[in-house]
């Protein structure tokens, strides 16, 4: 990939494998582990090393029932607690251009396809996820720009597993033994679990090509 004119960007992932999947974008890549507050330290870590703009990286939940498994969004602007906060248009130009509307940042993992809608309704947003509000905080506070690049994993209408809930360690990888454990409490979940698996699978291959793309077209880093 060609090596970029532009200042470093830090990006911001919730989990290990998304971490590695936007590594060749050239940035300073952290994984906060699946959490708003990970997501925070990872931040503001990124701009302790230099980061002059920020982009949260990875994947989302669908709001929108029109977003299928694998479809990219780059958000216009991040909602959390009701305060909007705009992306930048110049760093969202070069992550591919603005697709799908509002994102919503939320602090807990939306698990219901009814919570999904209600979320929707009350806040006009097509996706949602956990990291992007501590990422928009984080830049307004620095006084630097910041972005979004997401892909769909969850559609709108789909309940998710409850070992979806438990799968992720402290360090944003997947921990086998949590899942293991809940499909043995509860072993009727294993078919949402497969589709989870396979829409997941999806929507990485997406920021896979996205990443790719970025690159042949030079990089966004």
């Amino acid at each position: 990939m060609t090596a970029s004119p532009f200042p470093p960007y830090g990006i911001v992932t919730g989990l290990a494998a998304e971490a590695r999947i936007a590594a060749p974008l050239g940035g300073l890549v952290r994984a906060g582990g699946g959490t708003p507050w990970g997501a925070e330290l990872a931040a503001e870590a990124l701009v302790a090393e230099g980061a002059t703009a920020l982009i949260s990286f990875g994947l989302a939940g669908g709001l929108d029932p029109e977003f299928r498994p694998g479809a990219i969004i780059v958000p216009i602007a991040v909602v959390e607690a009701g305060r909007i906060r705009a992306t930048s248009q110049a760093l969202s130009d070069r992550l591919g251009g603005f697709f799908g509307g509002m994102l919503c940042a939320e602090s807990e993992i939306v698990v219901t396809a009814a919570d999904k809608q209600a979320l929707a309704q009350a806040t006009l947003c097509g996706a949602v996820d956990l990291e992007s509000g501590a990422v928009a905080r984080v830049a307004e506070r620095h006084g630097i720009p910041f972005a979004v690049l997401r892909a769909i994993c969850d559609p709108a209408e789909r309940d998710l597993p409850p070992a979806a809930l438990a799968a992720l360690d402290a360090k944003g990888a997947i921990a086998a033994s949590r899942i293991a454990l809940s499909i043995l409490r509860n072993p009727f979940q294993l078919p949402g679990l497969i589709a989870l698996g396979r829409d997941a699978a999806r929507a990485k291959r997406a920021l896979v090509r996205r990443v790719f793309e970025l690159g042949f077209l030079g990089g966004v880093l």
